[in-house]
């Protein structure tokens, strides 16, 4: 059995190495488990992550669960220890490659698959699978995994990048109180999504040809912990899959209920490497007025000029984040991005079915 050492003088957070340790030693640490994220790439290269963290034993959402069963998920989602220094491997497409965990648990990696464009270009979506090399506690059994990888080649001219927290999911993240509350009693099943989202979704991933299939990525300040509701809330209101880029958690796992707060900063990087990364294709933002959304996705239209197509803001509350709107419409028209404050999913529709993004076949199918 491997132990893990707290090696002090080498993290930022010994802490975390401590505990896992001292659980460990005293038998008290439960079965790992590998929580693989779903990765993307070209044709060229494939960027996969995921973590290890310590399994305990979340059970699949039922839209008949108690509130204590909703509460006790949410608690298991914020205390589970993550697992540094412990080796994983991954193989996609007969690419084997061995990395090891950070000090948060986490693990990347990159395969080189420039030879494999031929097949990669087949289907969209691609398994790639996962194998714990070490043993961490007492009878151990083998500790695998299976996940995706989201393939994007250079002829797909639109990738679509949208928030998740009254976006997607209604979450009333600007009223704490509301939001502890939905957090606490509501699970993936039971927690509501705005109407509209789903239909609008799938037309902009299908396009105004009807058998597009444009990328998605969901760029989020919520943390990774929520990554098993997220994916099941997506799949139960049938909302396009796409890539989940979410964040670390930085604050007290008991001050849970700060999740997704923070200065946003860290949407700006992931949807900045987007663009980059993918520097053929155009992009359409999506979010709501209750953080940063529009300011962000302003100064990436302005410094990716005529990357961004359109920019769609959900209007939360009241809250104004230009006074000067007149100004704001000229820029952007400028760079030619489209940028239009909704009431609805409706308003964005109808924008949508204008500019020629969707096709209103699909939207009624």
């Amino acid at each position: 059995m491997k132990i893990i050492k707290p090696v002090i003088h080498k993290i930022r957070r010994p802490f975390k190495y401590v505990r896992v340790y001292l659980k460990q030693k005293a038998g008290w640490l439960g079965i790992p488990k590998i929580q693989p994220y779903r990765g993307f790439g070209s044709l060229k290269e494939v960027l996969i992550r995921g973590m290890v963290i310590e399994d305990k034993g979340l059970v699949k959402p039922e839209d008949r669960h108690k509130v204590w069963q909703n509460m006790l998920s949410t608690i298991k989602r914020f205390s589970s220890d993550e697992i540094p220094g412990v080796k994983v491997e991954a193989s996609f497409m007969g690419i084997s490659k061995v990395t090891e965990t950070d000090e948060d648990g986490f693990f990347s990696f990159q395969f080189d698959v420039e030879e494999l464009a031929s097949e990669l270009v087949e289907k969209s979506w691609h398994p790639v699978q996962f194998k714990l090399l070490d043993e961490i506690v007492d009878d151990q059994p083998e500790i695998v995994a299976t996940g995706t990888v989201r393939i994007i080649s250079p002829e797909e001219e639109r990738i679509i990048v949208s928030d998740i927290d009254d976006t997607v999911l209604i979450s009333h993240s600007t009223q704490t109180f509301r939001k502890l509350m939905l957090m606490l009693t509501k699970n993936a099943l039971t927690r509501l999504p705005f109407k509209g989202v789903a239909n609008f979704y799938q037309s902009l991933q299908r396009g105004k040809s009807k058998v597009e299939d444009y990328p998605f990525f969901y760029v989020s300040s919520s943390e990774w912990n929520l990554y098993d509701l997220l994916d099941d809330f997506f799949e139960h209101y049938g909302i396009t899959r796409g890539v989940f880029m979410l964040r670390k958690l930085e604050t007290s796992v008991l001050k849970f209920w700060k999740s997704g707060q923070g200065n946003h900063e860290h949407k700006y990087d992931k949807i900045k490497y987007l663009l980059e990364y993918f520097s053929n294709q155009k992009f359409i933002l999506i979010g709501d007025s209750g953080q940063k959304d529009p300011l962000i996705y302003k100064r990436l239209a302005t410094e990716f000029q005529g990357r961004i197509e359109s920019i769609y803001i959900r209007k939360v509350r009241s809250k104004v984040f230009f006074k000067d709107t007149e100004q704001l419409y000229t820029q952007l028209e400028e760079v030619n991005t489209d940028y239009l404050e909704v009431e609805d999913t409706a308003a964005a529709i109808s924008h949508a079915l204008k500019s020629g993004y969707i096709n209103k076949e699909t939207l009624q199918d």
